[in-house]
């Protein structure tokens, strides 16, 4: 017989303990012991999962940024949110992310790899920065940040045909090529004098990487800007031999006030000029025959003009010959038919004590002597397979344009300017067009350009040697190109949309933006027949009026529309008004030009440089600063003689002499201007 022993076979024997019926009575302690359990590790997991959760909030904070999947916030020292950029090209894997120092970095959203970082930056006590970049690791995937601007007010980034300070943004835009263009004929593009650089009333400043195929968007509705890089349908280009991967890389500082901020960012990131150009070109007024004559303009007008300038009793910078003296667009010979003895036209000018400068462009019409050559030698921005030149439409017909990235086209272009300087003395040249809406969508260049605006550059730089005199009127990373720089031409009318009004929120954007020596074109506007308030012929004479003593206070004047083609009485005031810019205005400007060649600091300032703490400041858009110390007040409506005005705290003097020590900003209400008069305060 066997026996079957507890263990099965090869088991241990070990004492069995009979199992017992559970008692009615002991059943409840059983289920509060599991319950209790069940509690106790329901605690302890869920102070797992807060300890791991302050671990991962820690490790996706960086001084004041807090990273969440979908973007980040800023924070200033007080903890306020003053930045807030979303993702909306991708959501972050937070598991991904890591900290080393202050890098916080991810190489993965929830379906894909990327390389982003964010680096924070202290590089002084009153500045924190933070780099930032995304950068996709698969070809054609755009990536797109949305920046809130419902915090604050914004200025910067750009021109364009309705100019408003702090920017106003109208509509839905999608990303589009944030690249330079003519705002007259395509005024819903941004315009010729552009930086991805915005400021924020906060003490917040974002600057986007030069290297970025940078396109720019909004959505009013939300209060939201998009900042996208993409190398797909648009004209940037990546590299020859680089795959079109786009990256978004940018860096936002947050300081103590908008002033402080600004001064740093200029200083860090922006060119500066080299030197300060002609004095004569801020004490006294430019005369241009343009709007007075448009291309109809010959010998005898324009001797003419000049002999009505000093009967008349004014000074003059030098004058402006503008378009056209030669018989075909892309030749440098003058016109024999309308100029039929240029060489005495400027020996008797000369005589007369006035400098001349030309009218000139980049572009070479298909029906001209030199269109030929240009081909023959390669000298034109080329189609796509860079075998025929690239035909491109411009306001005065039809032509090629000159290729500024290839060294023999720009040596060709500067041998004509020499020889028109040499042989009739001129003086310097007017620069004009340069935006990147005349290249075609598609083209080709000598040396390859990634950002199309790098044309617009290499054009500003053929002012370079003309720099006393000349005058630009598109930029772009051209802040060192000591020259005037000129606001596309405005229309002879009141309003926003290349108006009167359109006038100072333009120049503070380009005072913004790094551009310090500014003419703020011409007295009254361009006078279209179609685009004029007034006769038709002539601009309004009350906005010529306001025009001309707006212009007193720029840091250059500039007349085309003469004030004898009005009364005597518009010519006495024009009389009182450059007399006002040669003393007072003049040697306030050009000691701030030298300093800006250090500082790169405005000349023309907004109101809240001096008030960084008044909200009202912030949003006044007819009223300037000459520095520190000398506020401007024109008036900008018709049929008004009188304006409000806001003064910040300090003491003042007014134009008339009254005194104002005043704690607090005040504001003056329908102070009166008469028509002959701007309103004008001194610091005390």
């Amino acid at each position: 017989m066997y026996q079957v022993v507890p263990g099965g076979a090869g088991g241990t024997i070990t004492d069995v303990i009979p199992k017992q019926k559970l008692t009615k009575d002991s059943r409840p302690l059983v289920g509060a012991g599991i319950i209790g359990s069940v509690l106790v590790i329901s605690a302890v997991t869920a102070w797992c999962y807060y300890i791991a959760s302050l671990r991962k909030a820690e490790l996706l904070k960086t001084q004041l940024l807090d990273l969440n999947k979908d973007g980040y916030i800023i924070r200033n020292q007080q903890g306020s949110i003053v930045f807030r950029m979303d993702f909306r090209s991708g959501t972050l894997d937070l598991d991904s992310c890591s900290k080393e120092g202050e890098m916080l970095s991810c190489d993965r959203t929830t379906d894909r790899k990327l390389n982003f970082f964010i680096e924070t930056v202290r590089p002084k006590d009153t500045v924190q920065c933070y780099r930032v970049r995304w950068e996709e690791l698969a070809p054609d995937i755009p990536v797109e940040h949305a920046m809130t601007y419902k915090f604050a007010h914004w200025y910067g980034g750009a021109l364009s045909a309705i100019q408003h300070w702090p920017i106003a943004l109208s509509g839905q835009q999608s990303p589009k090529p944030f690249v330079t263009s003519d705002i007259i004929s395509h005024r819903d593009e941004f315009g010729g004098i552009l930086e991805s650089y915005w400021l924020s009333s906060n003490a917040t400043a974002i600057k986007i990487n030069n290297s970025v195929p940078f396109h720019l968007g909004w959505n009013d509705t939300e209060r939201t800007m998009y900042f996208q890089a993409r190398y797909h349908d648009t004209p940037f280009k990546p590299n020859p031999g680089e795959e079109p991967r786009a990256e978004l890389s940018y860096r936002v500082c947050v300081g103590l006030d908008v002033t402080s901020i600004h001064k740093y960012m200029v200083r860090r990131y922006f060119n500066k000029p080299n030197k300060v150009p002609a004095k004569a070109m801020f004490r006294h007024p430019l005369w241009s025959t343009w709007a007075l004559h448009k291309t109809d303009v010959d010998q005898e007008k324009l001797l003419a003009y000049a002999a009505n300038i000093r009967k008349y009793g004014f000074n003059c910078s030098h004058l402006e010959l503008d378009d056209r003296y030669t018989s075909r667009y892309g030749e440098f010979q003058f016109d024999p038919v309308k100029f039929p003895n240029a060489s005495a036209m400027f020996q008797k000018l000369k005589t007369d004590k006035f400098l001349v400068s030309l009218w000139t462009h980049p572009f070479v019409n298909y029906d001209s002597a030199t269109f030929h050559t240009c081909v023959e030698r390669g000298l034109l921005v080329m189609e796509p397979t860079g075998g025929l030149p690239a035909l491109v439409r411009w306001w005065n017909g039809i032509g090629g344009i000159l290729d500024f990235t290839n060294q023999e086209a720009r040596d060709w272009f500067a041998s004509h300017l020499r020889a028109l300087r040499s042989k009739y003395g001129i003086s310097s040249f007017k620069f004009d067009a340069g935006e990147t809406n005349y290249l075609p969508w598609k083209f080709s260049t000598r040396n390859h350009i990634r950002d199309p605006s790098t044309f617009t550059r290499r054009y500003t730089e053929m002012a370079i040697p003309y720099n006393d005199r000349a005058e630009l009127r598109s930029g772009y990373q051209s802040q060192n190109i000591s020259c005037f720089f000129r606001p596309i031409d405005r229309d002879s009318v009141w309003g926003y949309e290349m108006g009167l009004k359109s006038l100072i929120p333009t120049v503070l954007t380009i005072s913004i933006l790094g551009y310090q020596f500014i003419l703020p074109d011409m007295i009254g506007g361009n006078a279209y027949r179609n685009r004029t308030d007034g006769n038709g012929v002539l601009p309004d004479r009350e906005l010529y009026i306001r025009w001309l003593e707006l212009s007193a206070f720029m840091p250059s004047m500039q007349f085309s529309i003469p004030p004898w083609e009005y009364d005597n009485e518009v010519v006495e005031i024009a009389r009182k008004y450059t007399a006002l810019h040669e003393s007072l205005v003049a040697p306030r400007v050009l000691e701030l030009a030298g300093e800006v060649l250090d500082t790169g600091d405005p000349i023309i300032r907004p109101v809240w440089w001096i008030a960084t703490g008044d909200e009202t400041a912030y949003k006044i858009d007819s009223q300037f600063l000459i520095g520190d110390d000398l506020m401007v007040a024109p008036v900008l409506e018709p049929g008004k003689q009188e304006r409000d005005i806001y003064l910040p705290a300090g003491r003042w003097r007014s134009y008339k002499g009254e005194r104002f020590d005043i704690k607090e900003p005040l504001h003056l209400t329908d102070y009166p201007v008469d028509l002959d008069e701007i309103a004008y305060f001194l610091w005390v």
